[in-house]
This record gives structure tokens, C-alpha cells and sequence, in this order.
């Protein structure tokens, strides 16, 4: 297998790989749509694969008794899903589903458990990612209590543009009120204030953002903080 061909899989984890590591893994990765609003797992789950995301988004989601929910992390290009099966969990704690449709692989746990105790380099790579998804998470939670729900808006616009690599996608207000953790009315305020500023355009559940660095205006130092741990992921 060529090295041309081995970092063509899209996936920044699987193309970090050594190359002997990489064709350990090769004849396991099963190709897989990723559909929207899919769900991957369940709290409570039992996590037999592993998702290495190509393309789209993931959001992980915490639900809490009330049967409201909040997103506290998205996984892309960049990552995997199912990293509590890796670090010895049993069961998933958070539900995650396809909110970008896109592709990706999957690989059975017990498979990729076995590769992250064989292989240092693999458990540095994972190792570095499990930094990374545990800084979003608390960058997340800092800014879902301290910031306006305006802003928190547009950095979940501009999250998802730079996931899908695109200015349009579907998106419903009762959706995205779930991820942000409010009510419906909350998020119609704040799209319909991005809109008047001409920011972006809302109709029949697409969102179409019309001026990128308007709306990063708009975004709290969240947005920013978080894109630079993505950038700097892996190139350090």
C-alpha cells in the first residue's frame, strides 16, 4: 500500500498512523454513510464500533432526566466516535448522531482496543484526540453559562459550516434549540436577529450563511478558541 494512498482516507486520526500501524487497521475499516440525524449510540449503549468520520458531523449529546438534551461536543474529520470504548468504558454516557450527513469507516472496538494497547503510536494519537475533545467540552460548558445565546448561535453556525465545508445546510430551530439547550422561542429570537443583520438567511430548515465574517463578529471568542485546538491538532 502506497503512502499516496494510505493518506487519502480523509480521517486526520487514520492518516496520522505509521504505516505499518495504518495496514494493521486497513482490512478492518468498513466504509460507512453517515445519514442524517442518524444515531450512533444511545446512553446506556453497549459500543461494538468505532466511527472515523470522512465527512459531515457528529454531535455528542448529554440527556438529562427531564428528557431535555444538550449538545457538549462535535466530532468531524478530525476525530473518532466511540472513545469511551477505547479508554475501557462499558457503555456509551452520551447519545451521538449524525447532524452533518457525510461518510466515514467503522471498526469493531474490541479490534481497535487491541491496536491501542499493541501500538504506542496509536495510543499517542488517541491519547492527543482525548485532550482535544475533553478542552472542547469544557470550553462548551464555559460558553453554554456565560455567554448570550446570540452568540452561541452563530458559533454553531460557524462550527457547522467548517465541519460540512459549506454555507448551506439543513438545519430545524427545534434541532438546534436541543443543541444549545433552550427553548424554541430563544432560537427563533436570535435567527431572526442574525437574519435582520443580513448574516445569514433562514427558510424552510435550511440555513444559508451569507456573511462568514459578519457572523464570526457575532460569535463569542468560543468559536475561535476552539477552531485554533482543531488547527493545532496533530501538526504539533
Amino acid at each position: 500500500m502506497t503512502q499516496s494512498r494510505r493518506l487519502a482516507t480523509g480521517n486526520r486520526i487514520l492518516d496520522a498512523l505509521p504505516r505499518r500501524d495504518f495496514e494493521r487497521l486497513h482490512a478492518h475499516l468498513e466504509p460507512v454513510p453517515l445519514k442524517l440525524k442518524q444515531v450512533l449510540y444511545r446512553p446506556g449503549d453497549k459500543m461494538p464500533f468505532v466511527y472515523f468520520p470522512v465527512s459531515g458531523m457528529l454531535s455528542v449529546v448529554s440527556l438529562l432526566q427531564d428528557g431535555s438534551a444538550v449538545e457538549v461536543g462535535t466530532v468531524g474529520e478530525e476525530g473518532l466516535a466511540g472513545l469511551p470504548a477505547l479508554l475501557g468504558a462499558a457503555a456509551s454516557p452520551h447519545e451521538v448522531v449524525v447532524q452533518g450527513k457525510g461518510n466515514g469507516f467503522r471498526i469493531g472496538a474490541d479490534t481497535l482496543r487491541h491496536e491501542f494497547d499493541r501500538s504506542a503510536s496509536f495510543r499517542g494519537i488517541i491519547l492527543k484526540f482525548a485532550e482535544l475533545f475533553l478542552a472542547e467540552i469544557s470550553q462548551t460548558a464555559a460558553c453554554n453559562g456565560r455567554h448570550s445565546l446570540e452568540a452561541r448561535c452563530a458559533r454553531w453556525l460557524l462550527t457547522m459550516r467548517d465541519r460540512l465545508h459549506a454555507d448551506h445546510f439543513p438545519m430545524s430551530q427545534e434541532f438546534l434549540a436541543m443543541l444549545l439547550g433552550v427553548r424554541r422561542t430563544g432560537v427563533t429570537a436570535a435567527a431572526l436577529d442574525l437574519r435582520r443583520r443580513k448574516l445569514i438567511e433562514y427558510r424552510y430548515g435550511r440555513i444559508n450563511i451569507l456573511d462568514r465574517a459578519g457572523l464570526e463578529a457575532a460569535a463569542c471568542e468560543c468559536y475561535a478558541i476552539i477552531r485554533e485546538l482543531h488547527d493545532r491538532f496533530l501538526r504539533e
